[in-house]
């Protein structure tokens, strides 16, 4: 009996140790993510150059797994492993890529291989690849792709980045409201070329303007004989492809939608967007939000380090001359140090707890600006309520501070300065955090990127300026 033969006749687990590939269960721990082992035994069998062996490692592997596997090993060892894989390098792979990890690996693959990738992705998928490639790797891969296929790619790279053009699919179903139930479910049917997953069929009328809805099962459900411009739902949520998908979240999330209708600048149907695509927009952004208020770039392990090193020396670099103008402020005052050295001690505690402060404000009003909780109708209460919760927190923080200055230095006046201080630069974090983030959208800036430096910058300053300040006045 030949190898084949008692492969073919063993038990899965018995053929599996056979052909030396690695079962899911033994390559995954319990959350689901590659073990390290696994992971040390396709990077050892790379060193060999033991490809057929990389091979039977990788073959058990969901292609999202196969996708973490690129990001855990070295970048100079991706190229190697997408050549050692062979066929299951296929576009479900791709697509699943991290995009720093798909730049780099798609830009070391010859034109023709990612322009056959592209051809079989999704036209978002496939922009998504493409788009941050060098103008002439860009062209060079569209030169190889059929027409049909480059000219919807084009089409949507002529769009703006982030917009619902960039994002959405032209896969979609459309049919005219002069058809009978019967006759849509027949043309469902027959037409294979038709995306294989959907959830309702867009009703075009005779300029291919989306005029209603119809969901599957309402569809199924229907007698045949029904008219679709009977049975269609009329109300319908439009996204325009000019759209930043921030907003096309925002959408999706108000109005619990599932697909939406992309229409040009005519109102023509030209593609949908799906629910699975805003689950990753709304994840990307989140991220993106967060990292900017913190100058950290895009937070990917998988970014080339010099770019991450001028992202966060550019920003740390800002906030190198906000502290200047801040110890500038102490400057001023420092005969008042010289001659009171508690201040020292205690004024750090003023500003930082004014930053802190501050920090929160901003973080409630840049989510609030963001998912359009905050708009003009309901600034000044957004703005009276943090004047109050300032005034409350920096009342009883201040008290508590007075306490403890009274029991330790048993100085009156000077526990009076501290809880006036304390009260005048929580307020100021408080306005601070509003006004700053509400001033810089009127700007048409987004806030969560530079908030934070001018926000601490106003904490740090008028913080020391109003501590100081006071404690010249009245214990000098």
């Amino acid at each position: 009996m030949s190898e084949a033969d008692v492969k073919e006749n063993q038990p899965e687990d018995e053929a599996t140790a056979l052909s030396g590939a690695a079962p899911e269960s033994e390559s995954l721990d319990e959350e689901n993510r590659l073990k390290p082992e696994f992971v040390r035994n396709v990077k050892d069998a790379l060193d060999a150059e033991d490809f057929d062996r990389v091979y039977d490692l990788v073959e058990p592997l969901h292609p999202a797994d196969i996708a973490d596997l690129f990001e855990l090993i070295d970048g100079d060892e991706r190229l190697t492993l997408a050549r050692s894989i062979r066929d299951l390098m296929g576009v479900e792979v791709i697509a699943e890529l991290n995009d720093w990890v798909r730049e780099l690996l798609v830009g070391d693959l010859p034109a023709d291989v990612v322009a056959g990738f592209a051809e079989q992705l999704d036209t978002d998928d496939a922009v998504a690849m493409l788009e941050d490639l060098d103008e002439e790797d860009q062209q060079a891969v569209l030169a190889e792709m059929e027409p049909e296929d480059r000219a919807a790619i084009e089409s949507a790279l002529s769009y703006p980045e982030e917009s619902a053009g960039r994002l959405m699919s032209r896969e979609f179903v459309a049919a005219p409201e002069t058809m009978t139930v019967g006759d849509l479910i027949d043309f469902l049917r027959e037409h294979r070329e038709l995306p294989t997953e959907f959830w309702e069929v867009f009703i075009v009328d005779p300029m291919h303007r989306p005029v209603g809805t119809c969901a599957l099962s309402w569809i199924l459900r229907c007698p045949r004989n029904i008219p679709l411009h009977d049975v269609m739902k009329r109300d319908q949520t439009l996204i325009p492809a000019g759209m930043d998908q921030e907003e096309v979240a925002l959408r999706f999330q108000k109005y619990a939608l599932i697909s939406a209708a992309v229409v040009d600048d005519a109102g023509r149907l030209i593609g949908q967007i799906t629910v699975d695509d805003i689950v990753h927009i709304i994840q990307e952004e989140a991220g993106e939000d967060a990292l900017a208020m913190s100058g950290a770039g895009d937070g990917d392990i998988n970014e080339p380090l010099p770019r991450t090193i001028r992202g966060r020396m550019w920003w740390l670099f800002i906030n190198l001359l906000t502290a200047l103008l801040a110890s500038s402020v102490v400057a001023f005052f420092q005969g008042t140090i010289e001659k009171l050295v508690v201040l020292a001690v205690i004024m750090p505690i003023i500003t930082g707890m004014g930053g802190n402060a501050a920090t929160q404000t901003m973080a409630v009003t840049v989510r609030a600006l963001a998912t359009n909780q905050l708009t003009s109708s309901n600034t000044w209460r957004m703005i009276a309520r943090e004047w109050w919760i300032a005034s409350a927190n920096g009342i009883g923080l201040g008290v508590l501070m007075a306490l403890g200055c009274l029991a330790i230095y048993h100085d009156a006046m000077l526990s009076f300065v501290v809880i006036l201080a304390m009260v005048l630069n929580s307020l100021n974090a408080g306005l601070s955090g509003v006004f700053i983030p509400l001033g810089l959208e009127k700007l048409k800036i987004d806030p969560a990127v530079v908030s934070t430096v001018f926000v601490t910058t106003m904490t740090d300053t008028l913080g020391f300026f109003f501590f100081l300040g006071l404690a010249s006045i009245f214990l000098m």
